[in-house]
């Protein structure tokens, strides 16, 4: 019986560097099987899979998630900060500098 392979690729993004690893495995491999194989838990020591989520095309999902054909593995980083206190500072800053309504919000 003919081995099924299907090509897939795994990566990784931090704010100066990105890694982008093409491969091919089996038809059955899962998220966390490809991961492992692809050799970015090397490359990238504070990878920690237990705490990373893991993604398919912008679609966080389970490491046993098993891959099709051009799926595309993210491994996220952690959130350094809240993102609704974020956008909560970036409209306050935008109201004091001038460049949106101090009443409504919206762009002056």
């Amino acid at each position: 019986m003919p081995v099924n392979k299907i090509f897939i690729e795994v990566t990784y993004a931090l704010p100066a560097k990105q890694t982008l690893l093409s491969l091919a495995v089996e038809a059955d491999t899962t998220v966390q099987s490809a991961i492992e194989q692809s050799g970015i838990l090397d490359m990238h020591t504070e990878i920690n899979l237990s705490e990373n989520k893991v993604g398919i095309w912008y679609k966080v999902t389970k490491l046993s998630t098993v891959l099709k054909l051009g799926d595309r593995v993210e491994i996220y980083r952690p959130m350094t900060a809240d993102p609704k206190e974020a956008r909560k500072l970036r409209a306050l800053k935008a109201k004091d500098e001038g460049r949106a309504n101090k009443i409504t919000g919206a762009k002056v």
